[in-house]
């Protein structure tokens, strides 16, 4: 039924299958910043939380019968942790982005998105009744610009804290931006909470920003935190809007019980063990730009391949060596990458044998 654009997806060498890996490899592919996904004590401790409770899973949605205690106590932790006012559990960072896009605007609201901005956004904007335009990616003074030229009642900005492809900052600025218009500014922390921060809290935490009614934070479990799901935090009144406007919070179901013990594991893990953390993380960002010349603001590391190179070659070639690295390909980004994640998982000492293969390999 679909031959013919298989067909076309394979010649333009785009294809993509599902592939187990040799667990013995050296993974330094996965979003698993801190290697909580081999922590067993972490796993231990979440089996413990759940066991404490009658029922192990949700059973329903979390606006009928799916609210649990270990979902509302990792919300307050959150709420305390990070001083907003509410937070909402939700099944998957796609999910509490798409419930973020897919709400909020209204008609005769204005959608501005990075123009890098993930996927989940994307497809959302798609929903909306609002209008929606893309600003020039990490451009404060392309975002003013819009917001001066069209016309719009609410103002709704989605940005990430650091890009999931290619690892940028988010620029300070556009907060001030925000701020000034008072739009309402979504900020995606997956790939940014748990990395960056004087207490490893994010680019608010970064920034020493203090939440505003305006600011609406999205973070994940499912990478620094070594787990499965994601969280909002906003003002009360956004959340209370959310959960009876957001599609994707009220018509499926609760988040799995287990996958938020295990992430607030994670979380507790890191409020106390954050200074050992940080000076490891800092060690495999410092083994990059000495041996790679790139500078990296959390652990993703995009290493741009010579012009005609083939990403999953290369990526073959290294799994040879005994190393995993993502190999990114267009549309997901313009040209194709090394995506290298230098994670507390893997030794530094094998990541210099990496940047050493790849110094070598003149891709």
């Amino acid at each position: 039924m679909y031959q013919n654009e298989l067909q076309a997806i394979t010649k333009s060498n785009r294809y993509r299958s599902r592939k187990l890996y040799d667990e013995h490899l050296a993974d330094f592919s996965s979003n698993d910043y801190l290697g909580f996904a081999q922590n067993h004590a972490l796993f231990e401790r979440a089996v413990a939380q759940v066991s404490m409770y009658k029922t192990h899973a949700p059973k329903a949605s979390i606006l009928v019968n799916g609210y649990h205690p270990i979902h509302q106590e990792f919300e307050e932790f959150l709420i305390r942790h990070n001083g907003f006012e509410a937070a909402l559990v939700c099944g998957s960072g796609f999910l509490a982005n798409f419930s973020l896009i897919e709400a909020l605007p209204r008609k005769k609201d204005l959608l501005i998105l990075d123009e890098e901005y993930h996927a989940s956004g994307m497809v959302a904007s798609k929903t909306v009744d609002a209008e929606v335009v893309l600003f020039k990616h990490n451009d404060a003074n392309h975002l003013e610009s819009l917001i001066n030229t069209h016309n719009h009642n609410r103002i709704i900005i989605a940005v990430e804290g650091i890009y999931s492809m290619s690892g940028d900052l988010l620029n300070r600025d556009i907060f001030e931006v925000a701020d000034r218009y008072n739009a309402l500014l979504i900020v995606d922390e997956a790939h940014s909470a748990g990395v960056v921060g004087e207490n490893m809290r994010g680019v608010f935490d970064l920034f020493g920003i203090t939440p505003k009614a305006n600011h609406i934070k999205m973070g994940t479990l499912g990478k620094a935190l070594g787990s499965y799901g994601a969280y909002i935090l906003c003002s009360k009144h956004i959340a209370e809007f959310l959960q009876n406007r957001a599609k994707a919070i009220i018509y499926t179901t609760a988040p799995s019980l287990f996958d938020i013990a295990l992430g607030y594991q994670g979380l507790l893990y890191i409020l106390k063990n954050r200074v050992s953390l940080k000076a490891e993380i800092e060690a495999r960002q410092a083994v990059v730009q000495t041996m790679l010349g790139l500078k990296i603001e959390g652990l993703i590391c995009s290493y741009p391949l010579s012009e005609g190179v083939d990403a999953l070659t290369v990526q073959q070639r290294l799994i040879e060596e005994g190393f995993l690295v993502g190999a990114i390909r267009p549309p997901t980004v313009p040209k194709p990458i090394l995506r290298l994640i230098p994670r507390l998982g893997e030794s530094v000492e094998s990541l210099e044998a990496l940047c050493s293969l790849i110094q070598k390999g003149s891709f």
